[in-house]
């Protein structure tokens, strides 16, 4: 990696661990992509594949913001292979073909999802506070973005788990 010149930045020691989870959340929302895909494919219940879909659109808005942080910065938006979201992928993977056909499915994919999204929201929550303490004011505000939405879909999901999937398994 680059070292750039942090030193008459605040808090500049993050500097270097801030891009290279910025790189890993990209990543990780590129990977997501494709398992989100997969997820609402497997759901039974209309309102959990609506969900999947819509969640699906706000990560292609998400990437994008991603790479309006990196701009920000004055740094080429480059992805990094995530390992903590293969392997959460993986177990929705397992999943999917554990409980194919059984009532409790969507129940199963709430919870593959939800591991998920509490992923994201710890990544982007300790990226807003670096980014807030080494001023970057724009990344900082794209990012509380990305939090807030990772936040709601996980109200979503729980809301979902509560009025049908957990009820009907």
């Amino acid at each position: 990696m680059k070292k750039q010149n942090t030193e008459n930045m605040p808090n500049g020691h993050l500097h270097e661990l801030f891009v290279d989870e910025l790189k890993d959340i990209l990543g990780a929302e590129k990977q997501l992509l494709k398992g989100l895909k997969k997820m609402a494919d497997s759901a039974s219940s209309t309102t959990l594949k609506e969900a999947f879909t819509a969640h699906r659109a706000e990560t292609e808005e998400q990437i994008e913001r991603l790479k309006q942080v990196f701009s920000s910065l004055g740094i080429a938006a480059r992805a990094k292979k995530c390992k903590a979201m293969e392997g959460l992928l993986e177990e929705a993977e397992e999943i999917i073909e554990e409980f194919e056909g059984d009532p409790a499915l969507d129940a199963a994919l709430i919870s593959a999802a939800q591991k998920v999204e509490h992923y994201e929201i710890a990544s982007y929550g300790c990226l807003v506070t670096y980014a807030s303490l080494m001023e970057h004011t724009e990344a900082q505000e794209l990012l509380e973005m990305t939090l807030a939405q990772e936040k709601e879909t996980d109200v979503k999901l729980t809301d979902i788990a509560m009025s049908e999937a957990n009820v009907s398994a």
